[in-house]
């Protein structure tokens, strides 16, 4: 049997800098298992990832240790202690497209279908 708590601090103790900084808090419930993960408020961005998706990759992975073990397990990341909401946001992709915003006529006009 895979142990989640071993496993979440296996995966997250090889992205962060300061791996001694790692708490995690597992709880059982009728809606499952809840496991609650601190880090250094420097190592925040590395655990979210870009958008989200290093987050989100090891949420997929919990809920695959999860099925092994008959069970549901929910990642909640906290946010470091004294930051503010906007101190470690994900980064926002670059978009290709202008951010003018045009009006159903003018983008009709734009694509010259006459």
């Amino acid at each position: 049997m895979i142990d989640d708590v071993q496993f979440l601090e296996y995966v997250v103790k090889a992205l962060v800098t300061h791996p001694d900084d790692i708490k995690i808090k597992r709880t059982v419930d009728e809606m499952g298992v809840l496991m609650v993960l601190d880090v250094h408020p420097e190592d925040m961005g590395k655990v979210i990832g870009r958008l989200g998706n290093t987050a989100k990759a090891i949420r997929v992975l919990l809920r695959v240790v999860g099925m092994k073990n008959n069970a549901r397990i929910n990642l909640k990341i906290n946010e470091p202690a004294g930051a503010g909401a906007q101190s470690w946001q994900p980064r926002q992709e670059p978009s290709n497209t202008p951010s003018v915003s045009k009006t159903l006529d003018e983008a009709m006009e734009d694509l010259n279908l006459d």
